[in-house]
């Protein structure tokens, strides 16, 4: 599987320049005590002993902090789902993984770091471009899963990959959206099993 490329949201300066380290470390922080909304950019410089000024010469606004420590979120679950799929050798088992996978880490998020997950919830209500970039790369990587099936003869060819791909991701996105994910919380158990299975059913020859 061809590995992501992750846009880290609009930020300024050297890339691997320590004082941003020290920035979203702080912010980071201030975030899981306060919570995204509640934290201002003066608190962070407060923290770390610079200038309101000196920041925004690394970070255009407290959203571009945020959807960094976002788009870090959100690239352990993609990690973590994209393990799944390439533990598995064929295109059916790694579409069972690949829902597994991503109910299992996205409430692993949700239950560990409630506040860190808050952002993401904020990133998908107000569409940031971290989050649109993360559930492109999902749909891409499910893409590759049909592709798959379909060279090995596990799934039918009549429907349009695209059209497919797009129509399981419906099935996925409840657990894959941030926003989503409270509302889905009754049916985890189950739901990747069942669902899976349902959906490897439509896809049979």
């Amino acid at each position: 599987m061809n590995k992501p490329t992750i846009n880290p949201g609009p930020v300024r300066g050297p890339a691997d320049h320590e004082v941003r380290d020290q920035i979203v470390s702080a912010a980071t922080e201030h975030f899981r005590l306060y919570g995204y909304e509640k934290t201002t950019v003066s608190d962070l410089a407060k923290a770390i002993g610079f200038s309101k000024a000196y920041i925004y010469k690394f970070f255009e606004s407290k959203q571009a902090i945020g959807e960094l420590i976002c788009a870090n979120c959100l690239r352990q679950i993609e990690t973590d789902i994209r393990a799944a799929v390439d533990s598995a050798d064929h295109a059916p088992e790694k579409l069972r993984r690949m829902f597994k996978a991503i109910v299992e880490s996205s409430m692993q998020l949700f239950s560990e770091d409630r506040r860190l997950y808050d952002i993401a919830a904020s990133a998908a209500t107000g569409q940031w471009q971290a989050v649109r970039d993360y559930e492109l790369r999902i749909q891409q990587l499910l893409q590759e899963v049909l592709r798959l099936g379909r060279e090995a003869d596990d799934f039918e060819r009549k429907t349009p990959l695209d059209e497919t791909a797009n129509a399981i991701y419906l099935v996925m996105r409840p657990y894959l959206n941030p926003l989503l994910l409270q509302y889905s919380l009754g049916a985890t158990d189950d739901a990747p099993a069942q669902l899976s299975s349902l959906v490897l059913r439509s896809l049979s020859r």
